[in-house]
């Protein structure tokens, strides 16, 4: 009998209608514009010229099919830096925003080259577009694949992980840089990165205006369809394509994925007072949502907002999510206010958006991972109900009320337990799995996991802003000292605190994402939006490796312990039904009294039973039944382990209130509970016990 081979990812180039497509003759240009009179294509020689070495018109007879400006270009090759000019219309009230002497960037450029450049002459000159060779040998590199369910997400800064001088890497704050740390990240054990934005966008203010700050973060679109420039080592113009290639591909050689963080809602041209750079001196009225024909609609709280739903726009994105997908290999997306995309083409919000649902059954995306921030800057908030079962959603519910239940808020604890079993309210009404909930506490956006214990307000002084900006709800607690302190007693709660939302993060049904440097309490010192520090508050300070090698070990055996265990990855809700031949439910609620619970506005302590999934999820009967002891109050309490579990023999997993080495056990050989079955667990702490052995 002849055995089925797998059959390996066939590589493709993902082949796009505009753009510059190199070609052994030259290079064809192509470009959109329904209002545009006429275009010219301005090539360069050097990155720094100001001026273009030749300007090439585009004959509207010969170079213009429908509203489509295509030109062949003879003797051009790999390199070539160019803009477009485009002239039309100057009509604000109808929309139309033409200048004559904008230099603009292809909105399909495949890579910029350079900075802005001053003038005296008043024209905005941005980065240059390059002209890309995508001959890459990739290796026989193919997407992971990993079943969404069993990921683990770590969400992290390309620049900010090895720019500080503690990385000690010879590529700091790099995509190869990345590379180098690789081996840090494997003993983690994550198994997808998820990128904050790498596309291109402006590194400063293109104004140069008197809040002129670093824009770290880089949630500010200038080309979706090429990598950051300043993320390269190279000095080359598009060496970033390269090796943004050379850092997908080793991290798919580590069992990594790579998810990117993508902005489909917005773009850094601001509104009617922002610079002009590409998408408005193009076509204005078709890029952006305009209200009554001329002001821009800011549903992204940056000035503008994209129109998603029109179809230009909307072929744009999906050739950009094809084009990273195959020419870059990463496997998946995060879609930064991503219900925007539920807007029409007037900002409404709509039933079952096409853009929306058109993400999800496009077959070109079938295996790419699709997750949405959920909510936007004007009020829309969806999480729940964004999209199909192929859609997950970062869970914001999630973070605030595990935030809540841990700092003691009462009427909290019905919350951490639909949390815990999957936050079913949200998505079993819709068909939809535990894994569409992307379960977190922290991310770039607020409070690190340390600061988040150790401020009750936020310092953001740095950001020049009078500490205006940022979030004023962050749901956390100082525990009686504000910032750093060499007070024993708050250290000991915050060491808790810690490790009792890293242990209910990693231990919940759903999928988990933490931030980079929470699994070595890496701090922004009191900084909840840290958007324009490129610098040590933001940099990943790898000297807390070895400082807090013990909070490192304890997030490496929970991730160790989730990436094993089926029992806390089910691709089915909990029901509190008993689980296949079995007489005990696949959860269970207790007091601490071993009694039912009592879901009272002010209880803040609990036991949660959960049972191994059955053989028909877990053949291989590696589940082990788990005993989770929470208690969020100010007192130590004693619990009773539940009724249930006599017979099975249990073992200390987690006691977050234990010193390293004993605040976890890695091979599931702690202390066995009392004879008494009465636990100590002290004031705010969890205690996890698993089971010693196979419980069918």
């Amino acid at each position: 009998m002849l055995m089925k081979q797998p059959c390996p990812d066939l590589h493709f180039t993902y082949q796009m209608p505009y753009g510059s497509a190199l070609q052994d003759t030259g290079v064809q240009f192509s470009v959109f514009s329904r209002s545009a009179t006429s275009m010219r294509l301005l090539l360069y020689n050097k990155m720094n010229d100001l001026e273009p070495s030749e300007v090439i018109e585009f004959d509207p007879n010969d170079h213009r099919r429908g509203d489509v400006w295509s030109m062949h270009v003879p003797g051009l090759a790999h390199g070539q830096l160019y803009h477009y000019q485009a002239s039309g219309p100057w009509d604000p009230d109808h929309g139309h925003r033409f200048d004559a002497a904008a230099r603009l960037i292809d909105p399909y450029a495949q890579a910029l080259a350079g900075t802005f450049q001053k003038s005296t002459d008043g024209v905005v000159r941005p980065p240059k577009c390059v002209v890309i060779d995508d001959t890459f040998d990739w290796e026989g590199d193919r997407h992971l694949r990993h079943d969404v369910s069993e990921s683990v997400i770590y969400e992290m800064h390309v620049r900010g992980f090895t720019k500080s001088r503690t990385a000690k890497v010879k590529a700091s704050g790099s995509y190869l840089g990345v590379i180098e740390k690789i081996p840090y990240l494997k003993s983690l054990g994550i198994t997808a990165v998820e990128l904050m934005p790498v596309n291109e966008f402006p590194i400063r203010n293109p104004l140069g205006e008197k809040l002129d700050r670093p824009n770290y973060w880089g949630y500010d679109p200038m080309a979706f369809f090429a990598p950051h420039r300043g993320y390269a080592h190279g000095k080359k113009p598009g060496s970033q394509v390269n090796e943004f290639k050379q850092m997908v591909k080793a991290l798919h050689q580590a069992g990594i994925e790579v998810i990117l963080d993508v902005v489909f809602n917005h773009t850094c041209e601001g509104n009617e007072n922002g610079p002009t750079l590409s998408f408005k001196g193009l076509e204005n009225q078709i890029y952006y949502i305009l209200s009554e024909g001329k002001h821009y609609c800011n549903y992204s709280g940056c000035g503008n907002t994209l129109n998603g739903n029109h179809p230009v726009v909307r072929e744009m994105i999906f050739h950009c999510l094809r084009h990273w997908v195959y020419n870059y290999h990463v496997d998946g997306f995060r879609f930064d206010l991503a219900s925007i995309l539920s807007r029409d083409r007037s900002g409404n919000l709509i039933p079952n958006p096409p853009m929306v649902e058109l993400i999800a059954e496009d077959p070109l995306l079938a295996n790419t991972k699709i997750i949405a921030e959920a909510w936007d800057a004007a009020g829309a908030y969806q999480v729940g109900s964004f999209g199909n079962h192929r859609w997950a959603e970062w869970n914001g519910r999630y973070r605030d009320d595990v935030r809540g239940f841990w700092r003691g808020d009462g009427g909290t604890l019905g919350a951490l337990a639909t949390r815990l079993a999957g936050s079913s309210d949200l998505y079993e009404h819709a068909g939809r799995p535990p894994h569409c909930s992307i379960n977190f506490i922290t991310s770039h956006d607020g409070f690190t996991m340390n600061d988040l214990v150790s401020y009750k307000d936020k310092r953001n002084l740095a950001n020049g802003e009078n500490n205006c900006d940022g979030d004023n709800h962050n749901i956390s607690d100082n525990y009686g000292a504000e910032g750093p302190t060499r007070k024993k007693a708050v250290r000991t709660v915050r060491n808790r605190q810690v490790r009792n939302m890293m242990s209910t993060l990693l231990l919940s049904q759903g999928v988990p994402m933490l931030v980079s440097g929470d699994e070595i309490r890496r701090t922004q010192r009191g900084n909840n939006n840290a958007y324009c520090q490129d610098s040590d508050i933001s940099w990943f300070d790898w000297r807390l490796v070895e400082k807090n090698s013990d909070m490192f070990r304890f997030v490496q055996a929970l991730i160790a312990f989730r990436r094993e265990q089926p029992t806390v990855r089910r691709e089915h809700f909990l029901t509190g039904k008993p689980v296949d031949g079995r007489k005990i439910p696949d959860v269970s609620w207790y007091s601490p009294a071993g009694t039912p619970l009592d879901w009272g506005q002010h209880a803040l302590s609990m036991v949660a039973y959960i049972a191994a999934p059955s053989r028909v999820d877990d053949p291989e009967g590696l589940g082990r039944d788990m005993v989770m002891m929470f208690n969020s109050t100010g007192q130590d309490r004693e619990f009773m382990m539940p009724e249930m579990g006599r017979g099975i023999k249990w073992n200390l997993f987690i006691n977050t209130a234990g010193e390293s080495p004993e605040d976890i056990y890695p091979d599931l050989d702690g202390p066995m509970p009392p004879s008494s079955r009465l636990v100590d667990v002290p004031c705010h702490s969890l205690k996890v016990y698993v089971s010693q052995r196979e419980p069918f």
